[in-house]
């Protein structure tokens, strides 16, 4: 496996406690997801560290879809920190891992050889609105619902930026490339700011993995989404039609 060098520069750039990042990766037709741990191991403990991380690297080799793991050494006068790589099939599988007791009772007996750290899951374009606190090691979540949850924040606010400010910029004779720019980035600053946060709050029993764990929160969850959806679309047919 091949880590880009902006990512190992990204691994020893701050001088935060060691990340763990989560990022998409693989094949475009599969759900592939690497995780990326750094850690800054504590002086005397490099070769504890690493007898220890091959126990960690064995048990991950027992969980389903498990697709292979690689360890960075830092490199003296470039990175200072040890980076662990290591990829699941599915974001699934991934979260199973994280949250399972094998890896907790792992790093129960890890955290003799390293410093704490916080964790910083990065999984799709959209992730970066998907947030739920600082210092937590959740993920964030599948695809299609970060795809109905943008959509159901998106959908109202679009309609209504196109029946106010859309007018305006209308009536003041702007151009339609420069209003649809403008709407753009009241959009993007609306959703990022406002609509998004408000989503994961009331959401949040069916977005954090941790808390969604069977089949009937996400299929719940979803129908929720969907009925506020066909609100939406109700209320904007009738006040508009």
């Amino acid at each position: 496996m091949r880590v880009d060098n902006s990512l190992r520069r990204a691994a020893h750039s701050s001088m935060e406690p060691p990340t763990q990042e989560v990022l998409s990766g693989g094949t475009p037709t599969e759900d592939v997801v690497t995780a990326v741990i750094s850690h800054e191991v504590r002086p005397g403990r490099e070769g504890d560290f690493m007898r220890w991380q091959d126990k960690v690297f064995k048990e991950q080799g027992r969980h389903p879809g498990f697709m292979g793991s690689e360890l960075f050494k830092p490199v003296k006068g470039v990175q200072d920190r040890w980076v662990v790589a290591f990829r699941f099939d599915t974001r699934a599988h991934l979260e199973e891992w994280l949250n399972s007791e094998a890896r907790e009772r792992l790093l129960s007996e890890g955290r003799e050889y390293f410093d704490s750290y916080d964790v910083r899951k990065i999984g799709s374009a959209f992730s970066g609105w998907f947030r739920f606190g600082q210092g937590t090691e959740e993920g964030v979540p599948p695809n299609w619902k970060q795809a109905m949850s943008v959509v159901l924040a998106l959908y109202p606010t679009v309609m209504i930026l196109n029946l106010t400010v859309g007018g305006w910029l209308s009536r003041l004779g702007m151009a339609g490339y420069l209003a649809l720019f403008i709407s753009n980035v009241l959009s993007v600053s609306v959703l990022a700011w406002l609509l998004m946060p408000l989503v994961n709050r009331v959401f949040a029993f069916w977005l954090l993995p941790s808390r969604a764990r069977s089949v009937g929160v996400h299929v719940a969850g979803a129908v929720i989404v969907a009925a506020c959806c066909a609100v939406l679309i109700t209320v904007f047919g009738l006040t508009t039609g």
